[in-house]
């Protein structure tokens, strides 16, 4: 039987490999990114419609570790870790929303929302955090890593993650985060699963600054990004995208993004698939940024290909708020591979966004808002065509965000009109007055 691996490279390429379980985040040689690297000839010994039977056999089922939508392709993401190192709360296998109204009202009907929210701490933070921790716990029984204390800079979901995972592998998790940037969901779920949470008086960029410097000095293991074994899990969301429409690439795929560490996930997904014969062409990307956090819009449309650091402003799309991507070479790489644009969004474009889509049955997060904004923006210019397959990436459970909603809704959002606020009427308990409103809804209705 042929044996599937898995290794670090230098994403630069640099040459030399690395074990998956050892605790670097850059390249030894030149300091930069790193990228697993999988044996592809390897993964040729089955034929593209024998990798398609197999993950199919698999999809949802309850053997352990196949359930999940990310370990139900554990030869593509990590082979080598044993499947009881494997740390998985069914993480994946979100289903895909047909936007029939909201398509049909932007001239788009053949719209999709990818409902990673409903991953098990309401991100797909999950499909990432999975393979980490679990690559994590494999390192500890060989005994390679100096701490088991994992770490990361968070603006909310990431922590939730990585303190849920770190919880059930019962491994201690510190997390940064700016303080008071988070919402009262995000900043919970951290506490309630024990993590140790330190509320820096900073931004997203100044806690990853301290958290570069701890796993520097070897006092803890970085969970964020930059280690690119999240780039491998959250991959698995193409597969997904892929399986759900049976075995065929979308035209498009909206991302809203600040790290950029999920633009390059995606087409790394889509680069295998490709390479194995499983889809037949990979789509074109959209990177959608916050118009006050948009480091790669900027880059985009000045025609350069590197990023320049700036200063994140303060946007309510607060997991993107993010001006030092870490993941900027990889996510240019992306883009020109697939065709891709950036596009941007301000605040009440994505609050509006936001607010039209909830009214036609989704309930969606303002990074969410960020990429529907600019879905519209791309169909106004003619970019996106009505024949288009359009796969919006919905990267948090809109729950998660319920002062977001309630203070659009209460119109209390500096600079944002509210246009479709719904405030509650508030009535004596008089069947007359209530029925007679009732009947009034009857009438616009018809």
């Amino acid at each position: 039987m042929v044996r599937y691996r898995s290794a670090f490279r230098c994403f630069a390429g640099c040459e030399g490999e690395y074990p998956i379980t050892q605790p670097i985040y850059r390249c030894p040689k030149c300091d930069g990114l790193l990228e697993v690297f999988h044996d592809m000839d390897a993964l040729r010994d089955r034929s593209a419609t024998s990798w398609m039977k197999l993950f199919e056999d698999r999809w949802m089922r309850t053997q352990w570790p196949y359930g999940s939508g990310v370990w139900g392709k554990v030869e593509w993401v990590a082979p080598n870790i044993p499947h009881d190192c494997i740390v998985s709360t069914g993480e994946g296998g979100t289903n895909v929303f047909w936007a029939d109204r909201f398509g049909r009202e932007i001239g788009v009907p053949d719209l999709w929302i990818k409902l990673c929210g409903n991953s098990h701490t309401g991100s797909f933070k999950d499909l990432g955090m999975t393979v980490l921790v679990s690559v994590v716990r494999q390192a500890i029984r060989e005994g390679s890593l100096a701490t088991r204390v994992l770490c990361c800079a968070s603006t909310g979901d990431t922590s939730a993650s990585l303190a849920a995972y770190g919880a059930a592998a019962g491994l201690p998790v510190a997390v940064l985060l700016p303080r008071g940037r988070v919402s009262t969901a995000q900043l919970v779920q951290p506490l309630a699963h024990g993590a140790r949470v330190f509320a820096l008086e900073t931004d997203f960029d100044g806690c990853m600054a301290v958290v570069k410097e701890l796993a520097r000095r070897r006092l803890v293991y970085l969970a964020n990004s930059m280690n690119p074994l999240r780039i491998e899990g959250q991959k698995t969301v193409s597969f997904e995208i892929v399986q759900q429409f049976d075995w065929e690439a979308p035209d498009w795929i909206i991302l809203p993004s600040g790290n950029l560490g999920n633009a390059a996930a995606l087409y790394a997904g889509f680069k295998m698939m490709l390479e194995l014969g499983l889809v037949a062409r990979i789509p074109r990307l959209c990177v959608a940024q916050a118009e006050r956090a948009n480091p790669m819009y900027r880059a985009f449309v000045a025609g350069q290909d590197v990023v320049t650091p700036m200063h994140a402003g303060e946007t309510m799309a607060s997991a993107i708020q993010i001006g030092n991507p870490v993941s900027a070479p990889r996510a240019m790489a992306a883009l020109r591979a697939m065709n891709g644009v950036v596009e941007q969004a301000t605040e009440g474009e994505l609050a509006e966004a936001c607010a039209r889509a909830d009214r036609t049955g989704l309930y969606t997060c303002p990074h969410t808002g960020v990429a529907l904004a600019c879905l519209l923006k791309l169909r106004e210019r003619g970019i996106i065509e009505p024949r288009h397959r359009v796969i919006v990436i919905s990267t948090a459970n809109g729950l998660k965000f319920t002062e977001f909603k309630l203070a659009y809704h209460e119109r209390r959002i500096a600079g944002v009109e509210s246009r479709l606020a719904n405030d509650p009427v508030i009535m004596e308990p008089d069947v007359e007055r209530v029925a007679s409103a009732i009947e009034e809804m009857g009438r616009a209705a018809s």
